[in-house]
């Protein structure tokens, strides 16, 4: 399983009933069934994702995290995660307020386009970076708004959103030493991952 799912399922209590947008494989449905009991299923865009879940068991529907999140019941559920793409929606901030309205706790995982290895690419090519974490050329990428841990902790603060936890880590799973330095984690965390409430 992907790092940043292994850091999510360690975010959720155990017996959790929890949605996964953007679900891919479903590997973050099963490990939380398997493991720590949840009650987890998933919505995915990728119809080839879907069929492959299914075919394994798992609850996932075919669904845009845009369009279908406003069809769920205030309060459905006790976690949603979006990992790895908030960058590929059309709308992220509409889609983190439908987060918060049927969830009680967002958790939301992100490559880091404020890391320095980016930053220094972007300088020394011109050219858009490729790392481990962004690993497709831009024209291939499904990336429509990358943003940097600031941002994102920007967008909460304008959205009157309580950060919970957070941390900034790198692909090979060491966590960022500076957890309480948001500026020194937005240059050295190659991805970053929020916990969030309403206030």
């Amino acid at each position: 399983m992907r790092l940043d799912l292994r850091l999510i399922a360690e975010m959720i209590a155990p017996g959790s009933r929890v949605l996964d947008i953007g679900s891919g494989d479903g590997s973050l449905i099963g490990y939380l069934y398997r493991t720590r009991g949840c009650d987890a299923r998933g919505i995915e865009i990728d119809m080839a994702e879907v069929t492959r879940s299914v075919a394994h068991g798992l609850p996932v529907m075919h669904g845009d995290a845009d369009s279908d999140l406003a069809q769920y019941p205030d309060g459905a559920f006790d976690y949603v995660v979006l990992s790895r793409t908030l960058q590929a929606v059309e709308r992220p901030r509409e889609v983190l307020r439908q987060m918060l309205r049927i969830g009680t706790s967002a958790i939301v995982s992100f490559p880091n386009f404020g890391h320095w290895q980016v930053r220094w690419q972007l300088l020394r090519s011109g050219r858009m970076p490729m790392t481990s974490v962004w690993n497709r050329p831009w024209h291939e990428t499904p990336n429509i708004h990358p943003c940097t841990i600031r941002d994102f902790f920007h967008l909460c603060a304008d959205e009157g959103y309580v950060v919970e936890k957070w941390l900034a880590v790198d692909d090979a799973g060491q966590r960022s030493p500076w957890r309480r330095f948001s500026g020194l984690a937005n240059l050295f965390g190659e991805q970053a991952l929020f916990q969030l409430r309403r206030a």
